[in-house]
């Protein structure tokens, strides 16, 4: 959520830097609505793409740190849990 937070937050600045210029009227004149909506559009596209890369390399990335640390991966890709450890003796 914080990432996401983040994110959004950098989109806001980022978008309303480059499109608002006049800060004298309370509502945004036309051109600045179009320039903020592709603004908004152009960013969330290559989030988009940037998280589709980030999911599709990310279970090779777990695996190459589960065979530097010598962790067995499971086939997930995630590392396997660790074996619990023995309890009290149940009756």
């Amino acid at each position: 959520l914080r990432d996401f937070l983040l994110v959004y937050n950098r989109m806001t600045e980022l978008c309303f830097r480059h499109c608002v210029c006049n800060l004298n009227y309370r509502l945004l004149t036309g051109r600045e609505e179009s320039c903020l909506d592709s603004c908004a559009a152009r960013l969330v596209r290559a989030n988009h793409r940037l998280m589709g890369a980030y999911v599709g390399l990310m279970p090779a990335l777990l695996q190459r740190r589960a065979a530097e640390h010598g962790v067995p991966a499971e086939p997930s890709g995630l590392p396997a849990s660790p074996e619990p450890a023995p309890g009290p003796a149940e009756s």
